[in-house]
């Protein structure tokens, strides 16, 4: 006889947070009932916001405790990513969610990670917090598997796929153009 496990026994998350470097907010999903509206939701922000702002999780992920709630963060340029469990939750399952989200913005941004390129991709950010977690519970966390699934939800349907990989080859020829010239 078979059997399956339990929602409690699953892993869960309660939000994933992108915010910018003044704490506010770039993508956010939450799937908890713990901040029952936009308030206390926002509240939670600042709060993590100004407990990790002065860390230097720049390297590696950090992890915290705060309101009963673990919290693995990790700050790339000027854009935070964070992901929260309950306190009984396991770290490094945590740990490998956020790094999941992180390798697959890396990959979706063309290793720009910074605010104005999230914000210009926010459509494909979005799509990555959808295919990491549904309802809280944990999906896929390997970076390039999320990234390819993203990539191809994002499609444009008029375009044949040889067409996207020249469109997406001559936008990345003139970001590095641009970045040469700048420079």
């Amino acid at each position: 006889m078979a059997t399956f496990l339990s929602r409690e026994a699953c892993p869960t998350i309660k939000n994933i947070l992108l915010l910018d470097s003044e704490g506010k907010r770039v993508a956010v999903k939450y799937y908890s009932d713990d901040w029952p509206n936009n308030a206390a939701r926002l509240a939670f922000e600042k709060s993590i916001f100004t407990k990790t702002q002065k860390s230097n999780a720049r390297t590696e992920a950090e992890i915290i405790m705060l309101e009963n709630n673990i919290i693995v963060y990790k700050f790339v340029q000027d854009l935070h990513f964070f992901v929260t469990g309950s306190d009984d939750e396991n770290e490094l399952i945590l740990a490998t969610v956020l790094q999941g989200f992180f390798d697959a913005v890396t990959l979706l941004l063309r290793n720009n990670v910074e605010q104005r390129e999230a914000l210009e991709n926010l459509d494909l950010i979005l799509l990555c917090l959808d295919e990491i977690v549904d309802g809280g519970i944990i999906l896929e966390t390997d970076g390039s598997t999320i990234a390819g699934k993203v990539a191809t939800h994002s499609m444009d349907d008029g375009a044949s796929l040889s067409e996207q990989t020249i469109s997406q080859a001559l936008a990345t020829a003139r970001e590095h153009l641009t970045r040469s010239l700048l420079s």
